[in-house]
């Protein structure tokens, strides 16, 4: 069927508008801004967090099939610089979510449930990350952990950088709750979570920021920003959460002034966006005024407008080129 040229152009502007930010011109080479995954051994990353002791390094693994392995990625480059096998724990059933606590302390959390909410306990699993980055197995400690009103589905578990402590947010389609773990884990016994406050959106995955006063929760098509708040968590905004394939993973870089996301799939990409409110530092042919992370089209700043405006003039001279043709 022959489309109107008015349609072709739409989807034109459509694509280029959704090309991922290290596609639209992200400033200089810094992994920051964006990477493929692209070990083919990744094919269903869940989660995703920035390494402290080794800058520039993610962490993410697969989903349920895979084993008891996470891996380090090199957000220069997108290539696996090692692969941790995890000792010492059972069979990992569906681990959905990975967090990186105080200590340089690995937490990852075999908290899905893909029949939706019915197996009475779930797992996490803490490690020490490795101070050198290869191929490597490492003894993990095992928590069992249910919840204080009944089985649930959960994809994002977040462990606060300052207190260590650990919470879970369950996946519901009208939204779920924030889960608070016991102040310390025990592996003596069941870690029973329970809830301390609503989030709205259907989560798969979160992340607190460097100094623990914000979190980030994200969902397929959306996400929220809120203020800590000691855990009585405030709704701040909206996130600026890029369409993906299934969208499961995010976290904060080190420095705070970036949220990456995720994806399941071969050869994903992991999009960096700015975080929301942040100041932006003065470009240097500006003249006088500072510029702020709101400023610009959308909130991302003076690189994405001009992008944005050469997606526009390329629609338009697109249009004129269809209408010649028509």
């Amino acid at each position: 069927m022959r489309r109107s040229s008015a349609v072709l152009a739409g989807l034109l502007l459509a694509g280029a508008c959704a090309l991922p930010a290290s596609a639209a011109g992200s400033a200089g080479g810094d992994g920051d801004h964006g990477f493929t995954l692209k070990d083919p051994r990744i094919t269903e990353s869940s989660g995703l967090a920035a390494s402290r002791l080794h800058p520039g390094i993610y962490w993410t693994h697969n989903d349920s099939g895979d084993g008891p392995y996470i891996y380090a990625v090199d957000s220069a480059t997108g290539k696996t610089v090692a692969r941790i096998t995890l000792r010492g724990i059972g069979a990992p059933r569906d681990d959905e979510a990975i967090s990186i606590g105080p200590h340089n302390e690995i937490y990852l959390g075999d908290i899905g449930d893909n029949l939706g909410g019915t197996w009475p306990y779930v797992w996490i699993y803490r490690l020490s990350e490795p101070k050198e980055l290869r191929d490597q197995t490492v003894t993990a400690t095992q928590y069992v952990v249910k919840y204080a009103n009944g089985p649930r589905d959960a994809e994002s578990l977040i462990v606060h950088p300052k207190t260590g402590r650990v919470y879970i947010i369950d996946k519901k389609e009208d939204g779920g709750h924030l889960y608070e773990g016991p102040a310390t884990l025990s592996t003596s016994g069941t870690n029973v979570f329970r809830p301390i406050a609503p989030v709205d959106l259907w989560a798969t995955d979160a992340a607190f920021s460097p100094d623990g006063r914000q979190l980030a929760v994200r969902g397929y098509l959306g996400g929220i920003s809120y203020d800590w708040n000691g855990g009585r968590i405030r709704r701040q905004g909206q996130l600026d959460v890029p369409l993906q394939d299934q969208g499961e993973g995010v976290t904060y870089s080190v420095d705070g002034t970036k949220l990456l996301y995720s994806s399941e799939g071969a050869d994903s990409e992991v999009v960096a966006k700015d975080v929301p409110g942040l100041p932006v530092s003065k470009s240097p042919s500006a003249k006088g005024g500072s510029a702020t992370a709101g400023d610009g089209i959308g909130g991302r700043g003076p690189k994405i407008g001009a992008a944005v405006v050469a997606v526009g003039l390329a629609a338009l001279f697109g249009l004129r080129w269809l209408r010649r043709r028509g």
